[in-house]
């Protein structure tokens, strides 16, 4: 009888776009609300709005679990 093959585990495209792992095994993503409608706020919101910020620890898991191949 042969062996059955384990399942591969795929990664999910979406979420490979959308996030990075920091050195120490982070989750880097990058912020909402920077696309449009940009008139009405102020440059100190949209200057922040283009740093990166790290993914809250109660959502790690699930971000995680979404990239198999991740650090």
């Amino acid at each position: 009888m042969a062996k059955a093959k384990k399942i591969k585990a795929k990664t999910n495209s979406g979420t490979k776009k959308r996030f990075r792992f920091t050195g120490t095994g982070k989750i880097r993503r990058f912020k909402a609300s920077k696309s449009h409608i940009l008139t009405k706020k102020t440059r100190k919101r949209k200057r922040n709005l283009r740093k990166a910020g790290l993914v809250d620890k109660t959502n790690e898991r699930s971000v995680k679990r979404l990239l198999p191949n991740g650090r």
